[in-house]
């Protein structure tokens, strides 16, 4: 165990830079002694992230660090306060201007940090457009923000990459988390407690832990930036984890793995509490709706789409979905109705199931539909007729019925 040292008249001294390593654990016993995190990984990730903050000119990417949570009293803003006395030159933005954040940003900037992020995202969020739009573009080095400067007659580039932390209550909008360690507070139970914290008496000593941390990441930034550390996932996670992977790697002991188990561990939670776009939910109901069947008519894919009670499509609009609607957004994908010929010898615009064949396997893949039906079963087909064994007559393109057991 290594003891503190003091000086002559007895003052404590701070402890010595041992590792990264060593460092990341002192850091990571200052967070859970004020704060209790939701689970080990997330102490892990939280860490990390602070760490990355005294190494941004190394990065590519500045990720956001999302402290939520579904109530009040959960911790995230005593979090938000271990956070400030521990990152780089902490900027609360809570009550500053646009034009203050923006100027304040260089190209070594400082620590974003929001508390009550409802003032920038919520309802209450009026007249906060571009700071907005900096938490937005700032996630990516090269994406500045262009003013017009009245006096010099000049366009002027005002960078905007800095890393940021926001803590509010409920999810963020889906352009900040999709680029954020996402940490989901909870309250504490009855038999959990921590420390207090005091602003006057505990911030110093975590001052200097973040001093330490500064000068150990400082020293090889040019490593940090060029380091490519193996990322256990891809795209837009790996950007916005790469940076927290690369200080584990650059601290060595047991971190390296740490850092890649809160990776997996913290993307796979978001993945399971995200919401999909309105778009990919569609998506997915259009492949329940349509279950094994080859095509439907359009007017009983509506029906389907609306008839499910937790899906929004009967909300949409004064008469829910229309095809009108469901056609635009269908477009995106490529995917286009056609006049379908189906066996009892109707005929109606509609679509084939073929041609969201490659919509469902880019952007809902984990999602599972019936096999298409074989030739002998009977489906019932628009209309209320039921022909004992289903034949397909093609109009230019191929057609059939709505699921089986359905009228």
């Amino acid at each position: 165990m290594t003891t503190t040292p003091t000086h002559t008249g007895g003052d404590p001294m701070p402890e010595p830079i041992t590792s990264g390593a060593d460092l990341l654990d002192r850091l990571r016993a200052a967070l859970t002694r004020y704060v209790i995190l939701p689970t080990e990984e997330a102490a892990d990730a939280v860490t990390l992230w602070i760490a990355a903050t005294h190494a941004q000119p190394a990065w590519a990417h500045a990720p956001r660090l999302v402290i939520r949570a579904p109530e009040k009293r959960c911790g995230k803003s005593r979090l938000l306060d271990v956070v400030e006395a521990t990152c780089h030159e902490p900027f609360i933005t809570v009550n500053s201007s646009s034009a203050a954040v923006y100027r304040s940003i260089s190209d070594d900037p400082p620590t974003m940090l929001v508390d009550e992020a409802d003032t920038i995202f919520g309802p209450k969020a009026d007249g906060n457009e571009d700071l907005r739009g900096l938490l937005n573009a700032g996630h990516q080095r090269n994406r500045p923000a262009k003013r017009y400067d009245a006096a010099t007659n000049r366009v002027e580039s005002i960078p905007t990459f800095a890393m940021a932390a926001l803590a509010g209550i409920g999810a963020m909008p889906d352009t900040i988390e999709d680029r954020a360690v996402v940490v989901r507070m909870r309250r504490r139970s009855p038999g959990e407690t921590v420390s207090p914290y005091r602003h006057r008496r505990d911030r110093p000593p975590l001052r200097q832990l973040a001093a330490d941390l500064s000068t150990w990441l400082r020293a090889d930034l040019a490593t940090l930036e060029a380091a490519e550390p193996a990322m256990p996932v891809e795209d837009r996670a790996a950007d916005t984890w790469e940076p927290l992977v690369a200080v584990a790697d650059h601290a060595g002991g047991n971190w390296p793995d740490r850092a890649r188990a809160a990776v997996l561990a913290l993307t796979a939670e978001a993945d399971d509490a995200g919401q999909p776009s309105p778009r990919v939910r569609l998506l997915t109901d259009c492949r329940a709706a349509f279950g094994g069947a080859p095509a439907l008519s359009t007017a009983v894919l509506l029906d389907r789409l609306k008839a499910d009670p937790e899906a929004p499509w009967a909300t949409v609009g004064p008469a829910g979905l229309t095809a009108m609607r469901l056609g635009a957004i269908l477009r995106e994908y490529d995917i286009r109705s056609a006049n379908i010929r189906f066996p009892d010898g109707t005929q109606a615009k509609g679509y084939n199931r073929i041609d969201f064949a490659d919509a469902w396997s880019r952007y809902c893949p984990g999602v599972e539909a019936p096999e298409p039906p074989s030739e002998g079963d009977v489906l019932p087909f628009p209309g209320g007729s039921r022909p004992s064994r289903p034949s397909i007559i093609s109009a230019g393109q191929a057609g059939t019925a709505p699921i089986p057991g359905t009228a």
